[in-house]
Formats: C-alpha cells, sequence, structure tokens
C-alpha cells in the first residue's frame, strides 16, 4: 500500500502519539513494544495496524511462518487490547489511518515527522 503524507497530518500525529506517551505510559510501552516485536518478526506494520482497529489484514498476514509464532504474537497484541484504555490507541490507529500504519509506527520509534514527508511503501 502506498501511502502520501503532510508534513502537516505527520506533525498532528506526532502530537497526538506526546500526548499518548504522557497520558497514557503504560499504554504507550505497550505500544512501543508491538511495534518491536512486529519488527523483530519482520511482519508488517500494516498487518500489526490491522489487528489492532479489527480489520482483516488480507495480503498483509505474513506467510510462511510458524502457526505457534503468529499465535505468540496475536496473544500479546491482545494482552495490549485488553488494556483498559486500548479504545484510545484504536481510535489513534482509525484517526491516522491515512498516513498509514507504518509511519504511524515509525513515529511512536522517534522518527521526525519530517523524514517521513511523501510517498512511501513501507508495510
Amino acid at each position: 500500500m502506498i501511502t502520501l503524507s503532510s508534513i502537516d497530518e505527520l506533525s498532528e500525529a506526532k502530537e497526538v502519539l506526546e500526548t499518548l506517551r504522557a497520558e497514557y505510559p503504560a499504554l504507550f510501552e505497550k505500544l512501543l513494544d508491538m511495534i518491536n516485536l512486529t519488527r523483530a518478526f519482520q511482519f508488517k506494520y500494516h498487518y500489526m495496524g490491522c489487528l489492532i482497529i479489527g480489520e482483516n489484514p488480507g495480503e498483509h498476514t505474513p506467510k510462511f511462518v510458524y502457526g505457534s509464532v503468529l499465535r505468540l504474537y496475536k496473544r500479546e497484541l491482545q494482552k495490549m487490547l485488553d488494556d483498559s484504555d486500548s479504545q484510545v490507541l484504536k481510535q489513534l490507529f482509525t484517526d491516522f489511518k491515512n498516513i498509514g500504519y507504518s509511519k504511524l509506527s515509525l513515529l511512536v520509534l522517534g522518527h521526525a515527522p519530517e523524514s517521513l514527508v511523501g510517498s512511501s511503501s513501507i508495510q
């Protein structure tokens, strides 16, 4: 999926993420852990984003992965979604779906909005 993002959208997302970090530090840490797990397993950020908001990930579902690895990943994701404040996270991913789950994830990891401007095919 190719996404096109403006600096304004990315800056707004970064501000919302900073608010999430300040107001819900435990939830932010869980999100950061999930993003790092997604990277470690070499799954697509789009897969994670779809699971967070309850969409079918379709073609972004990892292929050639042991079922036990997928079950572990989904268990860890469910722990994050079981947080009493997870609706805030779901709303964040829904609100900024147009910039792409990958760019949103990279913002969580500390990338500057300016470095993510323009088109991207990161998934």
